[in-house]
């Protein structure tokens, strides 16, 4: 099934996102895996290293899919700890809580939320990850307020994220790739119109500086940010 690709000045652009992951979250992982050559996962891994926790901390990890980053910050809290995955996406849901059961990590739960109007106290969590979800937000400074909100003083934000490069010959390799190739991958997967929304979302997102400066308004600080496969990923932490 396609349909229209979500544009972001669309007033119901944030209803339009939530059915077109709804419509691939049977695919997601596997076109993640083929997207980037099986290196998202290493990604995730960096992002939760980046967002320093330790056992018996509380994290959460928005706009969480299929729970991988999730798992991940469940192992690193153990099971003293608490993490909460959350996504708008109630199939993406679904399939998380299962990879949850499947490797038995009960300090792990999954909620759906919307990450304009996270669903949490005040200075919740001690730290909160959002991987390649950021970009998705209808309103990325509302988002940022309410990420800073829900943590503690202290607490890090890690935004893993997709980034234009600006040299070549990446540049043109990433041009290629995410206008020509994916939506290719995206029509055989099913949904032509969800991959073409990609590189979309990814060419209205700020670029890496720009993002630490947005970042920097919503009232973090020790902001950094490394850029990893040539320029391609970005990794950002800043601490409230």
């Amino acid at each position: 099934m396609n349909e229209a690709p979500p544009r972001r000045g669309d007033q119901e652009f944030a209803g339009q996102v939530n059915s077109m992951f709804d419509r691939i979250s049977g695919v997601y992982d596997r076109m993640n895996r083929v997207m980037t050559a099986g290196l998202d996962q290493s990604w995730r891994a960096r992002a939760a290293e980046r967002a320093r926790l330790e056992p018996g901390m509380k994290a959460l990890d928005l706009c969480c899919g299929t729970g991988d980053l999730s798992l991940m910050l469940a192992e690193r809290v153990g099971p003293e700890g608490e993490v909460i995955g959350a996504d708008f996406s109630q199939p993406m849901l679904d399939l998380a809580l299962e990879k949850a059961k499947d490797e038995g990590l009960r300090q792990v739960r999954f909620k759906w939320a919307d990450a304009l109007q996270l669903p949490f106290e005040d200075e919740r969590f001690d730290a909160l990850t959002i991987a390649f979800g950021a970009r998705n937000l209808a309103d990325l400074d509302q988002g940022l307020s309410e990420m800073r909100r829900v943590l503690v003083p202290g607490g890090r934000l890690v935004i893993l994220e997709i980034t234009q490069p600006r040299r070549q010959p990446l540049a043109g390799f990433f041009g290629l790739w995410f206008d020509r190739i994916v939506p290719m991958l995206g029509k055989v997967a099913g949904d032509s119109s969800a991959y073409t929304y990609l590189p979309e979302s990814v060419r209205s997102f700020p670029d890496a500086e720009a993002l630490a400066g947005r970042m920097d308004s919503a009232g973090f600080r020790h902001i950094r940010w490394t850029l990893m496969a040539g320029g391609i990923i970005a990794l950002h932490s800043g601490v409230r």
